[in-house]
C-alpha cells in the first residue's frame, strides 16, 4: 500500500534551491534512510514531508488518505527537550492528543494502547519518573513511544541518535527495525550511522541538493555512487 509519492519535488529558500527533483515512493512497511553530506537538504525534505513547507514545484502525494498528523515524528533532539518538565507518561500521552479529536478525554482503551506502547519501548517502569533526570537513550525511547502513539502508519525520525553512545545507538537501531518488521509502521529516518543505515533500511535516499539515488540498499551498495560514499566514510 502506498503512503506517500514524490515527484520531481523541489524546495528553496530566499529564492535560492535547497533541494530538488527529488523523487521516491514510500509504501507501508518500507524502511527508507535518507543519507547525504551536511547541507544535503536533508532537513527542508523532513519538513515539506510534516507539511511544515510548501514546495517550489513538483508534487508530494498523501496516499490511501495518509493525513500529515498521522505521521509520528522524533525531531532532532535539543537542549530544551532535555531539560523538558514533565514525567515520563505525560509526555507519551500527549503523543496520542491528535487521535481524541475535539474531546481530549482518554479512554480505557486510549490508555491500554498508550501503556503497550511504553512497554514496546521499554520504559512502563519508568513512567512516573521525571523526563530530565533520565539517560539520554531513556528520553529517545520515550520520545519514539511519544512518536509511535500517533500513527499506525509512518514514522518519520531525524536524526534520532545524535548524541548516544555506541551500545545505546545499536539497541536503539534494533527497536526501530522491530517496529518496522512487528506492527508494519513505515520508517523514514534522516541518519548519520550510514552502517545501520545499510544494515537495517530497505531502502536509501541519498541527496546532495538533489537525488543522487533511490532504492533498495542491496542496490546501492553495489551502485558507484553508494561505493563512493561508502568508501569514504560516509559521513553525513
Amino acid at each position: 500500500m502506498k503512503l506517500i509519492t514524490s515527484n520531481n519535488l523541489t524546495f528553496s529558500y530566499d529564492n535560492k534551491i535547497a533541494v530538488e527533483n527529488i523523487n521516491f515512493t514510500i509504501n507501508k512497511g518500507d524502511y527508507i534512510c535518507i543519507i547525504g553530506e551536511n547541507g544535503a537538504g536533508k532537513s527542508t525534505l523532513i519538513k515539506g514531508l510534516l507539511k511544515l513547507k510548501k514546495a517550489d514545484s513538483g508534487q508530494l502525494i498523501f496516499e490511501n488518505n495518509l493525513k500529515s498528523k498521522e505521521i509520528g515524528y522524533l525531531p532532532q533532539k535539543s537542549n530544551y527537550q532535555k531539560d523538558f518538565p514533565a514525567i515520563v507518561k505525560e509526555i507519551v500521552f500527549s503523543g496520542y492528543l491528535n487521535k481524541l479529536n475535539i474531546i481530549p478525554f482518554y479512554k480505557k482503551q486510549d490508555k491500554n494502547i498508550i501503556y503497550e506502547n511504553m512497554k514496546k519501548m521499554g520504559i512502563y517502569d519508568i513512567r512516573n519518573k521525571s523526563f530530565k533526570d533520565l539517560s539520554g537513550g531513556q528520553q529517545q525511547r520515550v520520545l519514539l513511544a511519544r512518536a509511535l502513539c500517533a500513527t499506525s502508519k509512518i514514522l518519520l525520525l531525524d536524526e534520532p541518535t545524535t548524541g548516544l553512545d555506541p551500545i545505546v545507538t545499536k539497541e536503539f537501531y534494533e527497536l526501530v527495525s522491530n517496529i518496522n518488521k512487528e506492527l508494519n509502521i513505515a520508517i523514514i529516518m534522516v541518519s548519520h550511522d550510514i552502517k545501520y543505515s545499510i544494515k537495517y533500511a530497505t531502502h536509501i535516499l541519498h541527496i546532495q541538493k538533489k537525488q543522487l539515488f533511490f532504492g533498495t540498499s542491496k542496490d546501492y551498495i553495489n551502485s558507484e555512487i553508494g561505493k563512493n560514499f561508502l568508501n569514504g566514510g560516509g559521513l553525513c
